[in-house]
């Protein structure tokens, strides 16, 4: 089976690797600030299933994948999974939102947490620390000005943990569309699968993407989500919230 090319490419634009590569993608100083950056390319909106968090968001995909693209080769630059609310995570925080007893009182881990929504939405279901984990550096400073602009406080790390770096306890991890390229979903399999084993309760948002393992999961909550057809090739994806099984 290859890799699910939905995954990391916008409709007629191609990136050159995938998001799984280790290592930290802080931006060269040919970027300027990051900050900057991101609220010039994009638009404080509210998500679409959870319109109580503001996001800032690309208006449409391609430009900003496009203009970040032709800027690959010479700043390093990784494609921006921040400036997007997914279907798997907007999924997510509406669970989380709707259930805060997965998380209200707890040390929560955000993983592979992109623009924060999944974050975002622990937080303001009174999760007593929220960590949000992306090696990506304009995804943690999406993450900061995202959870600043909805009044909660989140901590950004870019450590990888699924290189095996060690993380905090916590008793809950959330993982938003992970599941979508074949050596990350097994080392994010095998990593959740390890704190779960260890008392830890595990949600995950995704609308069975390729390298989704539904046979070791169970279902718990589906929804009907507004997303980009730039993203997704549809307007609306039937998208789940699971659990180890």
């Amino acid at each position: 089976m290859e890799d699910d090319p939905q995954a990391w490419r916008v409709v007629g634009v191609r990136w050159p690797a995938p998001l799984s590569e280790s290592g930290d993608t802080a931006p060269s100083a040919a970027v300027g600030d990051p900050a900057v950056f991101i609220i010039a390319n994009t638009l404080l909106l509210p998500v679409p299933l959870v319109p109580e968090i503001l996001l800032y968001v690309a208006s449409e995909a391609v430009p900003l994948w496009t203009r970040t693209e032709n800027e690959i080769n010479e700043i390093g630059l990784p494609p921006p999974f921040w400036a997007f609310a997914w279907a798997g995570g907007q999924a997510l925080a509406r669970y989380v939102l709707d259930h805060p007893q997965h998380v209200a009182g707890k040390t929560v881990i955000d993983l592979a947490s992109g623009s924060g929504l999944v974050a975002i939405a622990a937080a303001k279901a009174d999760a007593s620390r929220v960590v949000a984990y992306d090696i990506d550096a304009f995804a943690r400073t999406a993450i900061a000005l995202n959870a600043s602009k909805n009044k909660v406080a989140i901590e950004a790390s870019g450590d990888d943990l699924l290189a095996g770096v060690a993380a905090p306890a916590a008793e809950t991890i959330l993982a938003g569309d992970i599941f979508y390229e074949r050596d990350t979903a097994a080392r994010a399999f095998g990593f959740l699968s390890a704190r779960a084993a260890q008392g830890a309760t595990v949600l995950i948002g995704d609308p069975g993407r390729g390298f989704l393992p539904m046979e070791k999961l169970r279902k718990i909550a589906e929804y009907e989500v507004p997303v980009t057809r730039d993203l997704e090739d549809v307007d609306i994806k039937l998208t789940a919230v699971w659990t180890l099984a």
